[in-house]
């Protein structure tokens, strides 16, 4: 339903569903040095946590709408895997039973992370950004080496965190873009907290990177193309300003790894000769993937958010701030002091079920419960209060709509003492939630990245200069092609451009 520009919440999320359980100790085999060493979970603890913490994923990025794109990534994950250290003979039969799962994420950001167990994801903004299929084998290739490095549960012990480490490190350690995992994930501003993160980045992602190289390499693939997809994480690095010293850096700087991918390339293919490329099928899977965000799953305009993917509008408090994730909008006030969760109540047939299990919660103490008469919609609205062990009390409105077979609920959140300063904010919301007719709203696309042969010959910033919807430069239209803006394209180059609708 709602998008997220980051990864940090899907972590945070996570970190606050499963907690900072403290790491054990556990001596086994690294698969791919075949050396013994401590860990802070065995294989099958490994495992469990990735698995359980794959739903909750999925549910604050959501998954990419193409099973058959998923599938071609999944195919692709999976003959990688077979030429891995998990796969090869001799390795424990623990780690050759050990399915994996490959997702594509409904999500714009170039990343790609793998979280312990066996769980793989991409994202379609890094999918959009690869020119070939040799390109993504090398990045699949890499998180396949975190896994099989068992790159989280040494990070885990030797920094003695526990699973809510091991996940960060994932999701944020991991993300192929770099950046600060520890203020990014946990929140935290020193310099101290950012080094926590540093033993984790560069060793483990020197050796993944060299995996990626070795197990794309196996398969055939000129995996000396992974090059040019670190040269567009440095662009798009510089291009955003975000760059930061590789000393002060989780990940090895994109320029560094660039080089070294290449020089790895180099000695694989004097040993596996491979020029793989695949890039007509990788053209027509990823054709057509969605850019940027999807303004189906939810947009504000004027004040007024919109949901065309499920036909419905409410206006957004003055002063908020709107927080747009698969599993719910999440709306915030200026000062922190007030926010509205957004989100279908799936497990009841009716708004009155809904309020009823609501207000009986364990904790929960209503002051009201009453049918909504504000609204053409049926529904109800529970009033309760919440003691906080700190001794602070809550104030909860929870108001439970009934519309096209769907129950919504707008659960707004405030002090006790501050409530009515914020009733008249969660009343405009959900007393005006109401169904989505305009025509043209509903017919809302999103930008999309097709592949189109060049008509002329010309340079890139000429024959894409006239294409471009707005809020894109020319200049990152030629990042995500791997090409300069001067550079001369020939006529029938494939090049991809962007246009809403299908």
């Amino acid at each position: 339903m709602i998008r997220m520009h980051a990864h940090r919440l899907a972590t945070l999320v996570v970190l606050l569903l499963i907690g900072f359980g403290a790491a054990g100790c556990a001596v086994s085999t690294n698969p791919v040095t075949g050396n013994k060493r401590a860990y802070a979970y065995t294989w099958q603890e490994e495992i469990a946590i990735g698995r359980d913490a794959d739903p909750q994923i999925v549910a604050q990025f959501g998954k990419y709408g193409s099973d058959e794109l998923e599938a071609y990534i999944d195919s692709l994950g999976q003959a990688l895997l077979e030429v891995s250290h998990l796969r090869r003979p001799g390795a424990d039969p623990e780690w050759q039973a050990t399915p994996f799962t490959f997702r594509v994420l409904d999500s714009p950001v170039v990343n790609a992370f793998a979280l312990p167990g066996g769980f793989v994801y991409v994202t379609r903004g890094l999918l959009a950004h690869l020119n070939n299929e040799a390109q993504l084998a090398v990045v699949l290739g890499h998180e396949i080496g975190h896994v099989a490095g068992r790159h989280g549960s040494k990070r885990a012990m030797n920094q003695m965190f526990g699973q809510a480490a091991v996940l960060a490190g994932a999701v944020g350690g991991q993300a192929l873009f770099g950046g600060n995992a520890a203020q990014n994930v946990l929140g935290l501003g020193s310099d101290v907290a950012n080094l926590m993160f540093l033993s984790y980045g560069r060793n483990d992602e020197r050796e993944s990177d060299d995996l990626g190289v070795e197990y794309a390499s196996l398969l055939g693939y000129d995996a000396a193309e992974g090059s040019a997809f670190f040269r567009s994480l440095r662009r798009m690095s510089e291009k955003s300003g975000q760059e930061i010293p590789s000393f002060m850096s989780t990940h090895p700087d994109p320029g560094e790894r660039e080089q070294t991918i290449q020089r790895l390339a180099a000695e694989w293919a004097a040993q596996v000769p491979g020029s793989r490329l695949q890039e007509r099928h990788y053209r027509r899977m990823t054709n057509g993937i969605v850019w940027g965000e999807d303004p189906r799953q939810g947009f504000t305009r004027e004040g007024m958010f919109y949901h065309p993917g499920l036909a419905f509008q409410f206006p957004v408090p003055g002063g908020f701030r709107i927080i747009n994730q698969p599993s719910q909008v999440v709306l915030v006030s200026s000062n922190e002091q007030a926010f509205v969760i957004f989100s279908i109540e799936s497990k009841h047939a009716t708004a009155r079920l809904a309020a009823d299990a609501f207000a009986a919660q364990e904790g929960m103490t209503a002051v009201t419960s009453s049918r909504a008469a504000s609204t053409a919609l049926p529904g109800w609205v529970v009033t309760a209060t919440v003691a906080q062990q700190n001794g602070q009390e809550l104030r909860v409105r929870a108001h439970y709509i009934e519309y096209n077979d769907q129950v919504y609920a707008f659960t707004g959140v405030a002090a006790a003492a501050d409530f009515d300063t914020w009733k008249g904010q969660f009343e405009l919301s959900s007393n005006n939630f109401r169904p989505l007719t305009d025509p043209k709203v509903l017919a809302t696309e999103p930008v999309r990245v097709f592949w189109q042969q060049a008509a002329l010959t010309g340079t890139f910033q000429s024959l894409v200069q006239d294409t471009l919807p707005d809020g894109v430069a020319a200049d990152e239209m030629a990042i995500v092609n791997q090409v300069n803006l001067g550079d001369t394209i020939p006529r029938g180059t494939p090049i991809k451009l962007l246009r809403q609708g299908e």
